[in-house]
Parts: C-alpha cells; structure tokens; sequence
C-alpha cells in the first residue's frame, strides 16, 4: 500500500505523516507500507521547515533529505490511498486525477470511518464516506509562522489518526505475501528496542492492551 500525503506547502503537515508513516513502516516491519508527499501551493526544492523537523524528530521519524514538490497527476496516480490536511485539498485531488475521489480522503476522515466502522481496506473506507454524520470540519490546521508548541500539537493530532489507520489497514496492505506462503503484515506490540516516540509506543500499545 502506497500513502500519498498532501497539503499545501509540503514543508509541514504532509512531511510529518510522511515520515511517521516511514518510521512505523522500519521499525514494524511493513515492508508493504511506503509513503511520500507533495504540496497543492508547494514551496519546490525547500527543506522540512525547522519547526517541523523537531516535529518529526519528537515523534520518532527522520526529517532529513527531504525537498518540497508540486502535487501532480502522476503522484496521485501510483497511490494507493491519498491522505490530504484539509477537506478543500482532498476536493481538488479528487479532481486533479480521474478516478481518484474513491481513494482520497482527508486524514481525520479515514480515521473516523476506520475507528467507528471498523474497515480495514480502502475500499471499506470509502464505501462508509457517505453513511456516517460528521461533527465539524475534518482538517488539520496549517501551523506555518506560528510557535514551536504549536507544530507538536499539529504532530501530535497528526500521529493521533495516523497511527491506528495505519494499524487498521497494515493486515490488508500487502496481500500478496499471503499467497506467497508468508503471513501478511501485521503490526505487533512495541519492544524495548522501538524507538518512536512515547506517544507514538503507547498508541501502537493500546491496540494490544
């Protein structure tokens, strides 16, 4: 399963879920499970922003090597599953790639339907869109030109919905290893050796108290 993130400058919010999504995927074992982002607006060839960096790094991921890119049809196209930050990002994906509005959701919104449904594939997700009632707007915030406590709580809100989607959706992720004779991916319980964050451990934890 490929992860598409997206946002607006891609030097903030998407970068994060980037590179928390990879993280999990080393430290898991989700070989099935790759990840990459891009901006609508982005600001091309810059770093991770500072602030979101120390984001990334609080949460156990790597900010490195990282340079921001425009969102294109082609990116949309080899996704498996979109992830946007807001609800007007995930419209205009939806319009920028033929076929893609059945697999492009904003990031709270998967969550919400993984939480209170229970899917476990993206094709469960989207066929919940429409059936649930939904309380306020499903974004995250851009955090850019505001304080550092303000970029870890978008982290935080981030690796909130992140993290038990992708719990939810890593035994279908990569199917083809079944048939192989080999088991298929499944996140198991924190070890003394993880080294994602506390509160990234202690989510992935919960799915197994």
């Amino acid at each position: 399963m490929h992860i598409l993130f997206v946002c607006n400058g891609n030097v903030c919010r998407s970068v994060i879920a980037e590179r928390l999504t990879r993280s999990i995927a080393v430290e898991y074992r989700l070989g099935g499970i790759t990840a990459e982002s891009a901006g609508t607006r982005a600001l091309v060839g810059f770093p991770v922003e500072p602030r979101a960096a120390e984001a990334i790094t609080g949460l156990g991921g790597d900010p490195a090597n990282f340079r921001a890119r425009r969102l294109a049809p082609e990116h949309i196209d080899r996704a498996d599953l979109v992830l946007t930050m807001t609800e007007n990002i995930r419209d205009d994906v939806a319009e920028l790639a033929f076929g893609a509005e059945s697999r492009t959701f904003t990031l709270l919104e998967a969550h919400r339907i993984a939480r209170v449904t229970g899917s476990r594939t993206i094709e469960g997700l989207h066929r919940s869109r429409h059936n649930l009632s939904r309380v306020g707007r499903e974004n995250i915030a851009d955090p850019v030109g505001l304080s550092a406590r303000a970029y870890c709580e978008v982290g935080d809100k981030i690796a909130d919905a992140l993290v038990p989607l992708l719990v939810a959706l890593a035994p279908a992720a990569t199917p083809g290893d079944h048939t192989r004779g080999r088991p298929p991916l499944v996140l198991g319980p924190p070890t003394a050796q993880t080294r994602l964050s506390p509160l990234v451990a202690a989510q992935l934890t919960g799915w197994y108290a």
